[in-house]
């Protein structure tokens, strides 16, 4: 579904990722972890072509995507689902308009076909009854969930994760990732989510990789990362209580 083919990616002088190669398989979820700077991010931006390779390949969906044009990479682009760190809500507009805002940008939905939609998405997140609101009037951790709900209410294959639980609270944080679990189990999505949780991964993750100055260091199932005796690894061990 995913594989990433001996990818390098510099900015300047600087290699952010340095020769990242792996292959994930489809309905998989991919834990990325790793301190600050090691690449995290980029490997993100580099999937959806807000950035590129400067070497190696990047396979989605059996297409070799990294050297596509603009145009030629929207398809691409709407096959997959990002969540950023924070929930980017239109202030001016309600949970309803947020959720529906990509439907009516990027389909051909009707209203009613887009109400439906609506619905669905905040079901899945747990959130019903809540359309009519404005974002300041929800917590901040539903403020994320809404966030997860526009982004799966366009059905993507491929979900994406940036740091999803920054901010939120140990039990909102658990709530998070059990949300994520769900979705890409109900919705047979293949998800990366980057994080620093050693937790969360060890809990739902299929797969954990481990960045370290660009490159990986550690590469395995969650029983595989219990048992590394890889420093690194190690130190994120030693957090999971």
């Amino acid at each position: 579904m995913i594989k990433f083919n001996r990818v390098v990616k510099r900015f300047g002088t600087r290699t952010v990722l340095d020769g990242i190669s792996y292959d994930l398989k489809e309905g998989q979820i991919l834990f990325v972890l790793g301190t600050s700077g090691t690449g995290k991010s980029v490997m993100l931006k580099c999937i959806v072509g807000l950035l590129r390779p400067d070497e190696g390949e990047i396979w989605i969906d059996n297409q070799e995507v990294s050297r596509l044009t603009e145009e030629e990479y929207f398809p691409v682009r709407k096959k997959c689902g990002m969540v950023f760190q924070h929930p980017a809500l239109f202030d001016s507009l309600t949970i309803y308009e947020n959720v529906a805002f990509g439907l009516r940008r990027h389909t051909r939905m009707n209203e009613s076909e887009i109400r439906a939609a609506v619905s669905r998405a905040l079901s899945l997140v747990h959130l019903e009854g809540i359309e009519n609101k404005m974002p300041n009037e929800i917590s901040y951790g539903m403020q994320k969930r809404v966030s997860l709900a526009r982004t799966v209410a366009l059905e993507p294959k491929v979900l994406l994760f940036d740091e999803p639980t920054t901010g939120l609270d140990p039990v909102t944080t658990n709530a998070v990732n059990q949300l994520i679990f769900n979705l890409s189990r109900e919705l047979k999505t293949t998800s990366i989510v980057v994080s620093h949780d050693m937790h969360c991964a060890l809990d739902i993750a299929d797969r954990i990789i481990v960045l370290d100055k660009g490159r990986i260091v550690e590469d395995g199932t969650p029983d595989d990362l219990r048992r590394s005796q890889q420093p690194l690894v190690r130190d994120f061990l030693a957090e999971v209580v």
